[in-house]
């Protein structure tokens, strides 16, 4: 059954609310700045990751119970358990190529594991929290904010299915393109080295792509998606253009890059624009699967392979 729209006046008080969740951690975030400091951002990094963490609590804890939202549990932490290891696998082997980290300060100074040295206990936490922020945003914004548009758990159209597992050839040629076209720039223009670090985001962000986007793509929310990938990409936007790059919370490695840097936006590399949307598109695609299977009531082999 279709929730009923919000009210006009809760609809007004949830934008600010909305508002207030995103705003507030910016604030604190901006404030820890020290502008005639020989440490200008003591501890920024670690009061940065409020960035997610305010709107995961307020999501999860507010918007969700107060609208009786039921979240599929077993798909939200399936979802959780498969993508999280993806970012600390990021961490974990390839941060040493990828990044470093020059300001020691604006962490708690704490190394968690990673080959190379280790990397800020941050880093973990900023994965983990983000795809935490992503998928709650989504599936608040699907079963109520824009449930109008939203497939039903127990429409024919989700329980309906052949299998999940549906190979889609479209998303392998635009990943093999889009590596191929990296390695060229680089070659040509991008200085020495290789594209690894946006290799490793097309591999990552479309592998669910190529496996389930045929089966996830009809009951998908793509008005939620577009929302949260606005949502994300300026909260991203403001954590690394105006903080994280002006004041060494983290870099790029110039010969792991494709060579593209955004000069206005403190010399951010091309990649870092897309990838939380990446993130976004890969985080839906793995939920909405887990949920048809879910929603199916058949045992997870037979669901993906039709058995």
């Amino acid at each position: 059954m279709r929730k009923s729209s919000p009210s006009p006046r809760a609809s007004f008080w949830l934008v600010l609310a909305m508002f207030g969740m995103l705003a507030v951690p910016a604030a604190i975030t901006l404030h820890t700045v020290r502008a005639s400091s020989q440490n200008p951002t003591p501890h920024g990094y670690t009061v940065s990751l409020l960035l997610f963490i305010l709107p995961i609590a307020v999501i999860a804890f507010w918007f969700i119970p107060q609208e009786g939202i039921q979240v599929s549990k077993k798909a939200f932490g399936w979802t959780i358990a498969l993508l999280f290891p993806l970012g600390a696998l990021l961490d974990f082997f390839f941060a040493q190529y990828f990044f470093y980290f020059p300001n020691v300060r604006a962490t708690l100074g704490i190394k968690a594991p990673a080959l190379g040295g280790g990397v800020p206990v941050e880093e973990y936490l900023f994965y983990l929290t983000g795809f935490l922020a992503v998928l709650l945003l989504y599936i608040w914004l699907d079963e109520y904010w824009l449930a109008a548009y939203s497939i039903p758990n127990d429409d024919e159209n989700r329980i309906s299915f052949v299998r999940l597992l549906e190979f889609h050839p479209q998303s392998v040629v635009l990943g093999i393109f889009l590596i191929l076209a990296a390695i060229l720039y680089k070659k040509n223009y991008g200085g020495p080295g290789f594209p690894g670090y946006f290799t490793f985001l097309v591999l990552g962000a479309l592998l669910p792509s190529y496996m389930f986007l045929p089966t996830a793509r009809p009951v998908i929310n793509w008005r939620a998606v577009s929302l949260v990938m606005f949502m994300i990409v300026l909260i991203s936007l403001l954590w690394e253009v105006t903080l994280a790059l002006p004041y060494g919370w983290w870099n790029f490695r110039d010969e792991q890059m494709i060579g593209i840097r955004v000069t206005a936006w403190s010399q951010l590399p091309l990649e870092e624009v897309f990838v939380w949307v990446t993130v976004t598109y890969a985080t839906v695609i793995v939920y909405e699967i887990l949920k048809r299977w879910k929603s199916s009531g058949r045992k997870l082999i037979n669901a993906l392979m039709g058995r």
